[in-house]
C-alpha cells in the first residue's frame, strides 16, 4: 500500500469529517437559536399606533403569546405573562433584575433617584427607610384619617351632582382625590384639586399628570433623546411641566425645613405626622434626595388608587348584582341603613368592620385581577 495515498485520504476523510461536524454544528445551533428566541409580535411601531390603547393592545398580544418580542432599532424588548416567568424574575431570581439604566435613563427627569429608577444600595437605602416610616403607628393614623376626609367629600361632590342629575367624569374625581390624600400625607400640605381653590395647586397638579404622560411616552418615542437636546416637541413640554414641578416641591421643602428649624429655635411643637418631616428627621436636609423620594412616593400611590377605583366603579355599573350584594354587605357590616351625614360615616367606620366586608374585598381582588393597576413592569437582567 502507497504511504503517500493513505496519509493523502486519510487527510481528505479527516477534513471531510471535519467540514461535516462543522456544518452539523451550526445547524445545531441554529436550531437551538430557534428554539431559544421567543416569537416575534410586532415592533415600536405597533406600540406607537397603539399608544392611545397600549395596556389593551399588550393584553392582546399576551393573550395570544405567553412570552414574544417587541423589536425596536436599538433592543428587542421581550414581555411574559407566564406565571412561571413572572414568579422567577420578581421572586425566585429577584436580585438578578432590576430597574438597569435604560429605565433609569428615561425616568430620572421627573423622577430622579428615587426608589422607582435605581438599583443596588441606593434602591435598598429607601426600601430600609421607606418601610420603617411606613410601618409607624402616627403615618398609618395620619394616612387613614387624610383619607377618610378626602373620601368623604368625594363622596358629598358625586352626591350632588348626582341630586342635579349631571354627568360625571369618575376616574378624573378618583384622580384628584388620591392626589390630594397622598399630597397631604407625603408633604403635609392641602392641595385641594378637587375643588380647585389652590391655584399653585392646580399648576402642580396638571404639570405633574403631563410629565407623567410625556415620560410614558418616551418607551416608544426613539428620537427623544434629540428632541430632549433641541428642546422641541414633546421634550420641550416636559421639561416646562418638571420646572413647574420642582418649583412647587422644593418651594414645600425649603419651607418645611425652615418650620422645623424655627420650632427647635423656639421650642415650639411641630407635629411630625406627614412623610417629608418623617424623613427630615432621620436623614439628611437634601432638598433633591428629598423630592426624588417624595414624587416616587405620590406617583406610586395615585394612579395606581385611582385606575383601580374606577375600574371597580366599571365593574359595578356593568354587574349591578354585584353592587347590590356590595351594598347590602356594607349596611350590614357598619350596621347601619341610611347614611346622612357621609363625614361622620367614614370616620366612625372601625377596622372591625370593614375585617366583615367579604363580599366587598373578593369584589375589589377579582377586579384588580382583571385591571392591574401596575399591568406592565420593566426589568432588566443586570450584569
Amino acid at each position: 500500500m502507497d504511504f503517500s495515498n493513505s496519509f493523502t485520504y486519510t487527510a481528505l476523510l479527516l477534513l471531510i469529517s471535519l467540514i461535516s461536524f462543522k456544518f452539523l454544528s451550526a445547524k445545531l445551533r441554529q436550531k437551538q437559536r430557534k428554539n431559544k428566541y421567543h416569537p416575534v409580535a410586532g415592533t415600536f411601531v405597533n406600540q406607537l399606533l397603539n399608544f392611545k390603547r397600549l395596556h389593551h393592545y399588550m393584553t392582546d398580544l399576551a393573550a395570544k403569546y405567553r412570552t414574544y418580542r417587541l423589536l425596536s432599532p436599538f433592543r428587542n424588548e421581550i414581555y411574559t405573562s407566564d406565571p412561571a416567568n413572572v414568579e422567577y424574575i420578581l421572586k425566585t431570581n429577584f436580585n438578578n433584575y432590576g430597574k438597569g439604566e435604560y429605565n433609569h435613563s428615561l425616568l430620572r427627569d421627573l423622577l430622579g433617584e428615587g426608589i422607582f429608577t435605581v438599583d443596588g444600595d441606593k434602591w435598598r437605602e429607601q426600601r430600609k427607610v421607606s418601610s420603617y416610616e411606613f410601618s409607624t403607628k402616627v403615618l398609618r393614623d395620619f394616612s387613614s384619617v387624610v383619607f377618610r376626609k378626602n373620601v368623604a367629600r368625594l363622596a358629598n361632590i358625586v352626591s350632588e351632582a348626582a341630586n342635579s342629575n349631571e354627568t360625571m367624569d369618575m376616574q378624573d374625581l378618583f384622580l384628584k382625590s388620591t392626589l390630594d390624600s397622598i399630597f397631604k400625607v407625603a408633604f403635609g400640605v392641602e392641595l385641594d384639586s378637587m375643588c380647585g381653590s389652590n391655584e399653585k395647586g392646580k399648576e402642580f397638579a396638571a404639570a405633574f399628570d403631563d410629565s407623567s404622560a410625556l415620560t410614558l411616552y418616551r418607551y416608544v418615542d426613539p428620537f427623544w433623546k434629540i428632541k430632549r437636546y433641541l428642546n422641541i416637541g414633546s421634550e420641550a413640554a416636559l421639561k416646562r411641566n418638571i420646572k413647574v414641578v420642582d418649583n412647587f416641591v422644593y418651594k414645600l421643602i425649603h419651607n418645611k425645613i425652615e418650620q422645623l428649624r424655627d420650632s427647635k429655635d423656639d421650642s415650639a411643637v411641630i407635629k411630625k405626622e406627614d412623610i417629608l418631616t418623617r424623613f427630615l428627621e432621620v436623614t439628611d436636609t437634601d432638598p433633591k434626595y428629598l423630592r426624588d423620594i417624595i414624587l416616587n412616593f405620590i406617583i406610586a400611590g395615585k394612579d395606581t388608587t385611582a385606575a383601580s377605583l374606577s375600574w371597580f366603579i366599571y365593574m359595578l355599573c356593568k354587574h349591578p348584582d354585584v353592587q347590590e350584594k356590595v351594598a347590602a354587605e356594607v349596611k350590614e357590616a357598619t350596621k347601619s341603613m341610611e347614611v346622612k351625614d357621609v363625614a361622620v360615616f367614614a370616620a366612625g367606620l372601625s377596622e372591625e368592620a370593614l375585617g366583615k366586608m367579604h363580599y366587598l374585598h373578593a369584589a375589589i381582588t377579582e377586579t384588580l385581577r382583571l385591571y392591574p393597576a401596575v399591568p406592565v413592569v420593566r426589568k432588566f437582567h443586570l450584569p
